[in-house]
């Protein structure tokens, strides 16, 4: 499935869970009430219906594999079923609703450098060495969940910096609870994967992490973590080869592929998860491709620029620059 949150205001209300189905966007919360309403009444229907399928992501991931099921199954009856329990379209045209991001407000964000070509990259710009211990373990900082936005959101200019970067990146969002977790048993945590583009202030990072702290204003701002357009699930996709693309204005910046990573998202999640437990809605970001940022190529973007990221099967992600 493709699960998407949106913003159905003319309809059922602000944040709403469905799947995206060529065109169209099948409201999981009113296709399952439609059917269980066939062997229950209408309001019985509607209460089983919302603990299954709440209007919130990280509390429907919580349902584990059974709200999963009860999603399938609503997706399965919309195919002949036109109207939810309340006499509105259970089917909604993706141009007619708004997308947020798939998880508009994730329980975490961990993004790591998992890419040895960024490393590369890194070593030729600056003539620093990448430290062993990068090969050792997938390293990682921790973001602000409260910035991020989904698909066509603006992207606001920090009144701070000079060069604002974008990052061709995708990531996972956990699908349930776990505490030292082996690498072999991973998988089953990963509930799917969404594209995801960590802005950064680029000027500001230098400075920051010359204290051997950080990176904070040169990531943490308003509208910096871009997610989207949609989740899809694990049965859906190959994540070791997706072709990765950047455009600007129309115009491609960055091309990558996911085979190129060194560490994979199981070997995170094991690592991530010693002595830690991590919860369902948690994001683990992949890191950026190689030549995946204008950093690496000395080019930036400039207000009112149009940010395309695209990984097959993924969809595409787009955001736009604000003015300064």
């Amino acid at each position: 499935m493709k699960l998407v949150t949106f913003d159905d205001s003319a309809g059922r209300g602000p944040k709403r869970i469905g799947a995206v189905l060529d065109n169209n966007v099948i409201d999981l919360n009113a296709a399952l009430a439609s059917r269980l309403a066939t062997g229950a009444t209408i309001e019985r229907a509607a209460i089983m219906a919302n603990a299954a399928i709440p209007d919130d992501m990280v509390a429907f991931l919580a349902g584990g594999p059974a709200s999963m099921d009860q999603a399938k199954s609503a997706l399965e009856h919309s195919a002949n079923a036109d109207e939810g329990t309340d006499g509105q379209p259970i089917e909604r045209s993706l141009s007619k609703v708004r997308l947020l991001a798939p998880v508009p407000r994730p329980a975490s964000i961990r993004d790591t450098i998992s890419f040895e070509g960024h490393m590369r990259a890194f070593e030729r710009r600056t003539g620093k060495t990448t430290p062993d211990l990068w090969y050792d373990r997938p390293i990682y900082y921790k973001g602000n969940p409260a910035t991020v936005v989904g698909p066509e959101a603006e992207i606001r200019w920090p009144a701070y910096a000079e060069k604002l970067d974008y990052e061709l990146e995708f990531g996972i969002i956990v699908g349930k609870t776990g505490c030292d977790v082996a690498e072999a048993d991973a998988h089953s945590h990963i509930a799917g994967y969404l594209i995801f583009n960590d802005f950064s202030a680029r000027d500001v990072i230098p400075g920051e992490v010359s204290v051997n702290l950080g990176p904070s204003k040169g990531k943490d701002f308003d509208t910096g973590n871009a997610m989207g357009p949609w989740l899809v699930t694990p049965d859906e996709i190959d994540a070791s080869n997706l072709n990765m693309t950047a455009r600007i204005n129309g115009e491609t910046w960055s091309e990558g592929n996911s085979s190129d990573m060194y560490w994979t998202f199981e070997q995170m999640i094991a690592f991530m998860s010693q002595s830690e437990t991590l919860h369902p809605g948690d994001f683990i970001g992949s890191g950026t491709v190689e030549n995946g940022c204008g950093d690496e190529m000395d080019k930036w973007l400039s207000p009112g620029n149009v940010v395309e990221l695209e990984v097959d099967g993924l969809g595409l992600l787009r955001n736009t620059i604000s003015s300064r």
